[in-house]
């Protein structure tokens, strides 16, 4: 593990809400590190899959685990998810080591990387862990979950932003055996647990045909321990919900059907998750971080390269596919709002702003 640095990012907000009046929102600096996914000025699905090794300073990409400006909202969302439906953290019985593997990388990733909000002591095998901004110190003994107040995936995972799931390796196959999935798009741990590679991602359209799953499959079974990677995933979400589950549908489903060109500025978000993917050196499972974030269109076009790339790729996005990501019905609203803001200029190569 890295000596201890501290990652630039925007202070961390009050809560804010991702229900009911929606109270979230991104800050100047928070918008210029969104994650924006489009390299060019259309889209295909692509495993576009690179070392997680770092990037710019202040950027998502800079540290193993970006906490940011959200980080009280989003707890304090997984915390309201759990309390109304505990099973959006499942571990099946036998991934109790790979329980604590995740526990010691994201509590040795966030203390190394923000030191200004965690703490890790240890000696020996009691462990005390600080969490300054959610006013938790708890001591332990690492391997005995007794010490804890949840199981350690849990317990961890409640702290940290975004979901994860954990992977069992079996016979050259990958399984779904565990995960804290409270901010998903559209997907269910409840169904998922326990299927294989190609069960939990038979809904994707084309990506099948076009092999790219068996390539991803194989280059995940031999993922090595400290050699991350990472890749980033995109789809569209009305009003700025994280939690758009199969088993909330009816409270989010309808929302789709409210999208004009007047209020797509403010109600349309491009959702991006930034997923990355860690060996775990005991358990010889995979760890998947599937890190969500949001930015309305009226954010987004705060920076011009966005908002003249971003229609042009909804414009060319094949049908298939957007009705996967379930945009095909409010598509037409939201490319006209955004198409005022493309002026048909050139746009430079890759995702930073200019």
């Amino acid at each position: 593990m890295a000596a201890p640095m501290k990652i630039a990012t925007p202070p961390i907000k009050s809560a804010e809400s991702f229900r009911d009046d929606f109270t979230y929102s991104n800050s100047p600096q928070a918008i210029r590190r969104f994650p924006f996914p489009f390299h060019e000025d259309e889209y295909m699905y692509s495993v576009n899959i690179e070392p997680h090794n770092g990037g710019p300073v202040g950027s998502v990409y800079a540290p193993r685990f970006d906490i940011d400006e959200h980080y009280l909202s989003e707890t304090e969302e997984r915390r309201l998810v759990l309390e109304q439906d505990p099973g959006r953290c499942q571990v099946l019985p036998y991934m109790m080591e790979a329980q604590w593997d995740t526990l010691e990388l994201l509590m040795e990733s966030l203390a190394a990387d923000y030191p200004q909000h965690f703490t890790l002591s240890k000696e020996g095998d009691r462990w005390t862990w600080e969490n300054r901004p959610l006013g938790i110190r708890d001591s332990f003994v690492f391997g005995d979950p007794s010490t804890l107040p949840q199981e350690p995936f849990e317990y961890i995972t409640r702290q940290v932003q975004g979901d994860f799931t954990l992977h069992g390796q079996r016979d050259n196959m990958l399984y779904m055996d565990g995960g804290m999935v409270t901010c998903q798009a559209d997907w269910s741990l409840d169904f998922d647990l326990g299927m294989n590679w190609y069960e939990w991602h038979g809904p994707v359209p084309k990506a099948h045909q076009m092999g790219i799953f068996d390539r991803a499959l194989k280059f995940l079974l031999n993922l090595q321990v400290e050699r991350p990677v990472r890749r980033l995933n995109w789809t569209m979400t009305i009003n700025p919900r994280m939690d758009t589950s199969p088993e909330n549908y009816h409270k989010w489903g309808i929302d789709r059907s409210t999208v004009t060109p007047e209020n797509a500025g403010e109600k349309a978000h491009l959702r991006v998750e930034l997923q990355t993917l860690y060996r775990l050196p005991r358990s010889n499972a995979i760890l998947f971080s599937i890190r969500c974030y949001l930015i309305s269109m009226e954010e987004l076009v705060t920076v011009p390269k966005w908002a003249r790339r971003f229609p042009r790729v909804l414009r060319t996005l094949p049908d298939e596919l957007a009705e996967y990501k379930g945009l095909i019905d409010y598509r037409p609203a939201v490319l006209e709002y955004l198409e005022q803001f493309d002026d048909g200029a050139e746009t430079s190569p890759g995702t930073a702003p200019d």
